[in-house]
């Protein structure tokens, strides 16, 4: 049973010491109760402690991992139900369906486009996260070797073994155990068999039942079989469906605390029709599926995904950001213009982008402004003349050219009277206003 925040601060060391985060221990122990933080926040807590409020501190959703390596996917540990809130934690997967009877050339064709998915947007690797291998043959022998095909062409990638049939799910998933496979699907008839094979091979396993109620009973039976990691599939197909399901089971977890529902959830969302396949897996994404399941992985869907999954799973409170630092941007001689900038990602990305662009090498000065841009940088204080010159003068930049001239964005012309007073010895010019000027105005100036 779940503690209250008294219970729980009974527990802790009571010191106050604000290392948490928190003014106050007991405010500490009302977010532990509420889920809305980790016991591992407090370095000062008891091993005594640790291990009486284990299950308190525990986040409402099972957090473990699918697959093994740098690219494993974390999933699970989410705390709220709105992103607002706080955050949600730990992005969604997203898969491709394979089914086991097609060719060994269309198979290892699919698995190779996974392996190169991998695109950087605004300074975040993205890819297609996992391979579901779908047993479409009846044939045991014939789906352990696309399932190893699969594991081949696509090293890092996570793989899911769908697949009900207990003797061939077994053959397969003793053949890529060490890349610890979800293994799909255990309902309530094959419940011990396939929780078997889950726990012999230490994987993690989706449990299959018609809406939450009957998931839940299952989840139970399965944990009595003695295995920990669970993956939900509700049967959702629709839209409709899913929201409805995805929103049962996160409530019932999160704001219900009621564990056999705790766990992270799959969506199957293939469609013959791409566009309106890509809009039921955004839907997926948005409404708590912590694995999507596609038919086909065109680079266009891909991207729209990609995006929509980046936007729901950054936090809202912090900007993203890139770091600060002087970037050289093809291969600058010492007389190569110098243009600085804010480090909110987005404007980084757009501006070095265009810089590119132009093919004039280029130094870029980011700027750390906690990630805003450059209008809303400079409202806020945080991209003044003062500060922009101690950043150049601190960054040495000044001994690597032969030219000092630093180019300002255009949006702040206001500052460029107070930068030269401030950079002694330094000419501030005056920049485009839109980045989309920038090629123009770099090539003008070495023509």
């Amino acid at each position: 049973m779940a503690l209250t925040g008294v219970q729980i601060f009974k527990l802790l060391p009571k010191t106050n010491c604000k290392k948490c985060g928190f003014p106050t221990c007991l405010a500490f122990a009302m977010k532990l109760a509420q889920g809305s933080v980790e016991l591992s926040a407090c370095p000062d807590v008891s091993e005594e402690a640790k291990n009486t409020l284990g299950e308190a501190s525990a986040p409402p959703i099972r957090a473990f991992a699918l697959g093994t390596g740098d690219k494993a996917v974390k999933m699970g540990a989410e705390t709220v139900m709105f992103r607002h809130d706080k955050k949600f934690v730990n992005p969604c997967a997203l898969a491709v369906n394979i089914k086991d009877n097609l060719s060994e050339d269309e198979i290892a064709a699919t698995a190779a486009e996974v392996a190169g998915s991998e695109i950087d947007r605004v300074g975040q690797k993205l890819r297609i996260d996992a391979v579901s291998i779908e047993y479409a043959s009846g044939d045991s022998a014939k789906y352990e070797a696309a399932v190893k095909l699969v594991a081949d062409k696509a090293p890092e990638a996570a793989l899911i073994l769908n697949c009900s049939d207990a003797a061939a799910a077994e053959a397969a998933a003793k053949a890529v155990a060490a890349r610890r496979p979800l293994i799909y699907c255990a309902t309530d008839d094959n419940a011990e068999a396939m929780a078997n094979i889950a726990k012999t091979n230490n994987c993690p396993l989706a449990a299959c039942a018609d809406g939450p109620e009957a998931l839940s009973a299952l989840t139970e039976k399965i944990k009595g079989f003695g295995v920990e990691d669970i993956v939900l599939d509700s049967g959702a197909k629709t839209a409709k469906e899913m929201i409805i399901n995805n929103t049962q089971i996160r409530r019932s977890a999160i704001k219900k605390g009621f564990k056999p529902l705790g766990y992270p959830i799959i969506n199957f969302v293939l469609r013959d029709d791409p566009v309106y396949e890509a809009s039921i897996a955004a839907i997926a994404i948005a409404k708590y599926a912590s694995i999507v399941v596609l038919s086909s992985i065109e680079k266009w869907k891909n991207l729209a995904l990609f995006t929509v999954r980046q936007n729901i799973y950054t936090d809202p409170q912090v900007p993203m950001q890139v770091a600060q630092k002087i970037y050289e941007i093809g291969e600058p001689a010492a007389d190569a213009p110098f243009m600085i900038t804010t480090n909110f990602s987005l404007t980084y990305f757009i501006v070095s982008g265009e810089i590119e662009n132009s093919k004039v090498p280029s130094r870029l000065a980011v700027m750390d402004s906690e990630g805003l841009s450059v209008l809303t940088a400079w409202a806020a204080g945080k991209f003044t003349a003062a500060k922009i010159a101690q950043f150049v003068q601190e960054s040495g930049i000044g001994d690597q050219i032969s030219n000092k001239e630093l180019i300002l964005p255009g949006q702040v012309a206001i500052l460029s009277g107070a930068l030269e007073d401030k950079l002694d010895g330094w000419k501030i010019t005056v920049g485009p206003r839109e980045a989309n000027a920038i090629p123009t105005f770099l090539k003008a100036r070495v023509a």
